[in-house]
């Protein structure tokens, strides 16, 4: 009698098992097709990620203390205002500063390949002003910088190029103050790239917005620094059809 009561409970206990298994079979994926599905998703979230990585654009700010915001955090400095600008302009695009105190255009012609092996979109040339402030020939400044136009170009064909003038105090004399003034221009009509005629433009010789050097800008004076680089800069990284 016994062994019949355990006999039925056993049975049953077996169909109730059958009965919940094709329930929940009939009523969800099949173990393989949910298993195959999270693999395809996942696989999907990957590359969607992959995608939205790659739409990102390199800016290099290649220069000296100025780009490399001298006594200031790094944030205040003027390429990390344009990534804001760029951020609230929803812009693909992400600034890399690159900027080395007390360079020359010799330093910057030295350690240009090893810049060059990240993705260049846009590359914003910032160099000569110790140059100048050094008294080195003009002539050997603009040798230097066409040497850095032309390994970008070669390079990076696609990349759009923007050449950064600057200006020296008088104290150098007329003539090589003029010459250094006139250089950046020939250079960047020569070459056919976008040019900011004077970055300090609005800041050099403006004691409230230098550092007590005299020399580097301030904080305020990195906003001006942007502003400027940005009324050239927006021309190639705005779309057109976002262009009023």
């Amino acid at each position: 009698m016994i062994c019949q009561m355990v006999g039925r409970i056993y049975k049953w206990g077996v169909m109730a098992t059958i009965v919940c298994s094709l329930l929940l079979y009939g009523c969800g994926d099949k173990p393989e097709e949910t298993t195959q599905k999270t693999k395809s998703n996942t696989k999907a979230q990957k590359k969607d990620s992959v995608s939205t990585n790659s739409s990102i654009k390199n800016i290099i700010f290649y220069g000296n203390s100025l780009t490399a915001g001298f006594g200031l955090d790094p944030s205040e400095a003027f390429p990390a205002i344009v990534q804001e600008k760029i951020d609230s302009a929803h812009l693909p695009y992400k600034v890399i500063n690159a900027g080395l105190s007390g360079e020359t255009t010799a330093g910057g012609k030295g350690r240009i390949d090893w810049i060059l092996q990240q993705p260049v979109d846009v590359f914003v040339l910032e160099l000569g002003g110790n140059d100048g402030l050094r008294g080195i020939p003009v002539k050997e400044t603009v040798k230097n910088l066409q040497f850095i136009i032309d390994r970008v170009k070669q390079k990076y064909p696609s990349a759009q190029i923007i050449l950064a003038g600057m200006q020296i105090p008088p104290n150098m004399g007329a003539r090589y103050t003029s010459e250094f003034r006139g250089a950046f221009k020939q250079l960047a009509d020569k070459n056919q790239i976008l040019f900011i005629p004077f970055i300090l433009e609005g800041v050099g010789g403006i004691p409230e917005l230098n550092l007590p050097d005299g020399i580097h800008p301030t904080a305020q004076g990195h906003k001006i620094v942007a502003n400027n680089v940005w009324e050239v800069m927006k021309e190639v990284v705005i779309p057109d059809t976002a262009k009023p």
